[in-house]
């Protein structure tokens, strides 16, 4: 396993997504209202897509901010009776700065 630095902890707003690109894939970090940082792909898993990073963040949850489906930050499954899920992806912190683990 790799770990790639993404960037500081404090760089991070609460509850707002920040996009990094990495590898050709497009990942978004959340900061939770509870401290933790969570990054899952920035796409939604509708058919017709939408872009996660602009989604309103509630608890460990993103809701895509074009069709309302709620998808969890834990392991990115989307809540019934939509379905689908999107890829998630480990996060590691040491001290003030934030890593992907690939």
């Amino acid at each position: 396993m790799t770990k790639i630095y993404l960037t500081d902890y404090d760089a991070l707003p609460e509850r707002v997504g920040q996009v990094f690109q990495l590898d050709g894939e497009e990942i978004v970090l959340f900061r939770l209202s509870n401290g933790e940082v969570k990054a899952i792909e920035n796409k939604s898993p509708h058919p017709k897509g939408g872009t996660l990073s602009e989604g309103l963040v509630s608890g460990e949850y993103v809701f895509c901010p074009v069709y309302d489906w709620k998808i969890s930050l834990q392991g990115g499954k989307v809540q019934a009776p939509d379905e689908g899920k999107v890829k998630n992806y480990q996060i590691e912190r040491d001290k003030e700065q934030v890593f992907i683990v690939k």
